[in-house]
């Protein structure tokens, strides 16, 4: 196998708690990650040069600069790899939702490259790669649903049952680092005692990105009419949950022409592992 394609899901937060800040600056956090069967696309192509060529929807992004290009240059490094790969990126996810599909498209990157350089490195060692590329890598690594402690990095397991999202982007770019450098976050909640479905929920990023960006107010609102609605990560997306694809479609025919939006479903397994599982 020289080339083949993988997707770089999306992701969802279907609650975030944030339970203080640490002195290297990273924050405490509680979240619970579900995956949604829909994403970035990422081909690879095997090269027998070193070189790393990264094309495709790249929003001139400058390719140091690049998660896809640094996650492959790192796996290279701690490899030893003296191969090379031509990765192209056809994107579907927006920039700055809070769908993680920067972080995504590093993990897929990570988990396509140990297999067609055969690095074989596991899952945990290719983990602990990603979590230097950003904290919300290593669950697209892990690949299942998970609750997420520390900053992200430690992961329990869970099963959900699957859902239709209806997800909402208000065309607007919110920067995770700009909310968690901000001054008026919440960081203070008590973490989880006993089992997360019998506490109140939500996301304390929320208030601040409201105040911040009336849009995704204006985008939670207009949802509720549906649903409960929430914002997933630190934004901008926000998403209401149904039972079946019928009532999430019914909802993104009726969105206001100036926003974007998708359905998709729920999966416990990332669809990018269960699509490299299928490769040999």
């Amino acid at each position: 196998m020289t080339s083949f394609s993988l997707l770089a899901p999306a992701k969802l937060n279907l609650f975030l708690h944030i339970n203080g800040r640490r002195e290297d600056g990273y924050h405490e956090l509680e979240t619970l990650f579900t995956f949604l069967n829909y994403g970035d696309q990422l081909t690879f192509t095997l090269t027998e040069t070193t070189e790393i060529e990264v094309t495709g929807d790249t929003t001139d992004i400058p390719l140091k600069d690049n998660l896809i290009y640094k996650a492959a240059v790192l796996l290279q490094k701690h490899s030893n790899s003296v191969f090379g790969a031509k990765i192209n990126l056809t994107k579907i996810l927006p920039m700055g939702g809070g769908v993680g599909g920067g972080s995504s498209d590093a993990a897929s990157t990570l988990l396509a490259l140990n297999k067609l350089w055969q690095c074989q490195l596991s899952l945990v060692e290719l983990a602990e790669l990603g979590v230097q590329l950003g904290a919300d890598v290593p669950v697209f690594i892990n690949g299942k649903s998970a609750l997420a402690q520390g900053i992200g990095e430690k992961l329990v397991n869970v099963e959900l049952p699957s859902k239709w999202y209806c997800v909402v982007h208000p065309s607007e770019h919110i920067s995770t680092a700009k909310i968690f450098t901000h001054p008026d976050l919440k960081r203070d909640t008590p973490k989880l005692k006993g089992h997360w479905q019998q506490q109140t929920l939500g996301n304390d990023c929320e208030p601040l990105v409201k105040k911040l960006c009336p849009e995704v107010e204006k985008t939670l609102q207009w949802l509720l009419k549906y649903a409960p609605s929430k914002m997933t990560g630190t934004g901008s997306c926000c998403f209401v949950e149904f039972a079946t694809q019928k009532e999430a479609q019914h909802v993104l025919e009726n969105l206001p022409h100036n926003w974007d939006g998708f359905i998709a479903s729920s999966v416990n397994i990332s669809p990018a592992h269960t699509q490299l599982d299928a490769i040999h």
